[in-house]
């Protein structure tokens, strides 16, 4: 089978690209190893930045339907200490340049505007290989190959395609996040509840050894926390996430005299604790030019959590969608245009996270 364009990921960045070329008449598939868009969580909430997200949903012409799952007041933000006190509070006027979207609803906005068929479920690459005159073949678990005049890797972090282009391999940063949720927090823990606000809570400790805990609000009166640690990946390794009680119990010692509020968001979450290293590309991660392949998103620039990732890729997306649909008979001219583009805008934005912060640090870059 040959198409002319493969995606490989139906991330938001591989969505936004899809997209782009469907306005511009150019044929598009992707291919993405979930069984269906339910198969799994989507992760939390998004600040959609005017200087790079919004810009994409302007070239997709979808901000009307991006308005329309805004949460409003979401983009206040309260700043604590380990003891509850309010270090720092901002409310959310409406005017602020980055609202919060939930992500899952903005991948279903840019699924709902591709045609049915575009995305091709439960197909997990299993390898690509080149064939001649900028082709390649992508093989798939089920058995079947493709063959396509361009590839794109948007299949983020663990890139099948991205050896095609580079020996780039994402590297632990000594960080991990450990998910957790509190549902109907407003009723049942009232508390914490309070804690967190409107919108987001950091909660720092600034004579400690890296922890933090951040959480969101989300609709419904959910909140979803990120409890982060400066550990070893060995150190998890000890842990059983699979015991739900006795793994937030765990976490829950390395922030003992923490108010009772905030340590609340590790062991009263109502569903399993997940743990989610943070590796990153080394800065500046950038390849030569072969044809008929590239890469956008997190298989292109991995960086850890900044409030850039998402945005960064749907920009990708964005900008190479333009690039192919004004060059649609040089695919070259194409790549090398976004590609001339992609790796300063990258290196900046990975240049700002190249270490664990201090708690002072995360206490500017949050009130800032």
């Amino acid at each position: 089978m040959h198409t002319p364009v493969t995606i490989i990921g139906a991330g938001l960045g591989g969505l936004v690209l899809a997209r782009v070329l469907h306005l511009h008449d150019i044929p598009v598939t992707v291919y993405e190893a979930d069984a269906s868009v339910t198969t799994r969580a989507q992760g939390g909430m998004l600040d959609i930045h005017e200087r790079n997200g919004q810009l994409a949903l302007e070239t997709a012409d979808l901000m009307d339907e991006f308005r329309g799952i805004i949460l409003a007041g979401r983009q206040a933000i309260r700043v604590l200490d380990r003891d509850g006190t309010v270090l720092f509070e901002k409310g959310d006027d409406g005017t602020g340049a980055s609202p919060e979207v939930q992500r899952g609803e903005l991948r279903q906005i840019l699924l709902d505007a591709l045609p049915d068929g575009t995305v091709r479920w439960g197909h997990k690459v299993t390898g690509v290989r080149t064939l001649t005159e900028g082709r390649h073949e992508v093989a798939f678990a089920e058995g079947r190959t493709v063959v396509t005049s361009l590839l794109v890797g948007a299949d983020g972090a663990w890139s099948r395609v991205r050896p095609l282009l580079s020996d780039g391999t994402p590297a632990y940063v000594g960080r991990s996040f450990v998910e957790t949720h509190l549902h109907d927090a407003d009723t049942r823990h009232p508390a914490t509840a309070k804690a967190v606000g409107g919108g987001t809570l950091v909660a720092l400790d600034p004579d400690g050894n890296g922890t933090w805990l951040v959480a969101h609000r989300e609709r419904g009166g959910a909140v979803h926390a990120y409890i982060t640690l400066v550990k070893p990946q060995d150190w998890f390794a000890t842990v059983d996430f699979t015991d739900s009680v006795a793994a937030a119990a765990r976490i829950a010692q390395e922030y003992d005299g923490w108010a009772p509020e905030l340590t609340a968001l590790i062991t009263a979450g109502q569903s399993v604790p997940v743990l989610r290293p943070l590796y990153a590309l080394p800065v500046g991660h950038r390849w030569d030019r072969v044809p008929g392949v590239t890469l956008l998103g997190d298989a292109a620039h991995l960086s850890t959590p900044n409030g850039e990732g998402a945005g960064l890729a749907m920009q990708d997306g964005a900008a190479l969608g333009k690039a192919i649909a004004a060059h649609p008979d040089d695919i070259e001219r194409a790549l090398t245009a976004y590609e001339r583009e992609l790796f300063p805008r990258a290196a900046v934005a990975a240049a700002a996270v190249t270490h664990n912060p201090t708690p002072q640090e995360m206490m500017a870059f949050f009130t800032s």
